[in-house]
């Protein structure tokens, strides 16, 4: 069997959206420990383009582990900076101290311990490095965070 396990970092939509308090629109965001680690931003639309490249390329190239990110590593607090721009407004920040992730970590519920779990590894940071060759190398142009907080900035204009 001929595969290709795709590992990205963490997608933009997700943990810069309101559904994780990263609520750039309203002008409120949540930050997960110190907000310093850099992490590697991905478009879920990249790791499509990426799926289907994976898809169309020869046997011979296949059986490998591609780690995904986006075309620059940002802390969490440099993209609140970026929205910030973007959006033209300063934004009011959150945050939630990696001893209490690390307490909802250890809760007896399974639940709360996965998101626990999710949200001390976002605040410890995920750089990919090389993640712009690897793109170029399946034709893949990355969408990078500040792309992303322009679309948002562009629908705030729309509705």
């Amino acid at each position: 069997m001929e595969t290709f396990i795709l590992r990205p970092s963490y997608f933009m939509e997700v943990w810069l959206s309101p559904m994780l308090g990263f609520d750039a629109t309203n002008g409120s965001v949540r930050i997960y420990g110190s907000g310093n680690a850099k992490v590697s931003y991905i478009s879920s639309s990249s790791v499509a383009e990426f799926a289907v490249a994976c898809a169309s390329t020869a046997a011979s190239q296949k059986n490998t582990i591609l780690e995904l990110g986006g075309p620059e590593s940002l802390s969490q607090l440099d993209a609140v900076r970026v929205f910030e721009e973007a959006l033209g407004k300063q934004m009011r920040i959150d945050y939630v101290p990696a001893q209490a992730l690390m307490a909802q970590h250890e809760s007896s519920v399974p639940l709360e311990r996965t998101f626990g779990a999710l949200m001390l590894a976002y605040a410890k940071g995920d750089e990919i490095p090389n993640a712009t060759e690897t793109a170029a190398q399946y034709g893949i142009r990355l969408r990078s965070v500040r792309e992303y907080a322009t679309g948002n900035a562009s629908q705030m204009l729309v509705t």
